[in-house]
C-alpha cells in the first residue's frame, strides 16, 4: 500500500458507525475509502452524506463538496445552508474532523493552511479544530525538505491553540496528552529511535507500543 493510502487507512480507524466526520483535501479525503459502513460524512458548504465522487452523468452541481469536487448523495443525506453547516461544526456535534497538517506542535497546536507570507485564509479550517470532538492530523511525518513537522513550538500561522488530540503519519501513530505525545504505534521494520530522531519534542514510548501494517 502507498504512503497516503497507508495514513488514510489508519486515520479511519478513529470513526465509528453513527458518527459525522468532515475531512479536509488530500490525504483526509481518502479516508472515506476505509471508513466502517454507517459513518456520514460532512461538508462545510452545507452538507451530510458525501459519497464516492461523482462521475458523468451522475455529476450535479449542487451536490459538491468545499472543494468543489462533485459527489453521490448517500442514503439518508441532508443538504442545508453554510450557516447551519457552521452552527452544526461550532456546536460540537461532529465526531470528528480529518485535517492535513504542516506543523504540529508538541502542547496540539497546528499550522496547517499557509507558510510566513502566505496570502490564503484558514477557511472553515479554523472553526473545525476548535468545534469537532476529535482531531485527526493525517500528514507525512517530515516535510519535502526533511525537515521536522513535529515540532516543539509552530513557526508557521496557526490554525487553532491546543487542539491536536491524533497525529496519523506513513511512520507511526501518536496521540497528544497533558503528559506529552506518547507513541502509539510504529511501522513495521523502523524502531522507535529512528522516529525520534525525526521529531522535534521528546516522544513519550507507550508501555503498550504496536506495530503499524505497511
Amino acid at each position: 500500500m502507498d504512503i497516503r493510502n497507508r495514513i488514510a487507512k489508519r486515520a479511519a480507524e478513529y470513526f465509528k458507525a453513527g458518527d459525522v466526520v468532515n475531512l479536509g483535501v488530500g490525504i483526509p479525503g481518502m479516508c472515506s475509502d476505509y471508513a466502517v459502513p454507517g459513518v456520514m460524512f460532512h461538508t462545510e458548504n452545507g452538507f451530510i452524506g458525501v459519497g464516492p465522487a461523482a462521475t458523468g452523468l451522475q455529476k450535479v452541481e449542487s451536490f459538491s463538496n468545499a472543494s468543489s469536487t462533485e459527489f453521490v448523495p448517500v442514503s439518508g443525506s441532508c443538504a442545508f445552508d453554510s450557516a447551519e453547516s457552521f452552527a452544526i461544526v461550532r456546536s460540537g456535534r461532529l465526531a470528528a474532523t480529518v485535517l492535513g497538517g504542516l506543523q504540529v506542535a508538541e502542547n496540539g497546536d497546528l499550522a496547517n493552511w499557509t507558510r510566513p507570507g502566505g496570502k490564503f485564509g484558514m477557511g472553515g479550517a479554523m472553526d473545525l479544530v476548535n468545534g469537532t470532538r476529535n482531531v485527526i492530523v493525517a500528514m507525512e511525518l517530515c516535510a519535502k525538505n526533511g525537515s521536522p513537522k513535529i515540532v516543539k513550538e509552530c513557526s508557521y500561522p496557526l490554525t487553532g491553540k491546543h487542539c491536536v488530540n491524533h497525529i496519523v503519519t506513513e511512520q507511526c501513530v501518536i496521540d497528544v496528552t497533558p503528559q506529552g505525545l506518547v507513541l502509539l504505534e510504529v511501522l513495521e521494520g523502523l524502531s522507535p529511535a529512528e522516529i525520534q530522531r525525526q521529531v522535534e519534542p521528546l516522544l513519550i514510548v507507550s508501555n503498550s507500543i504496536k506495530t503499524m501494517e505497511r
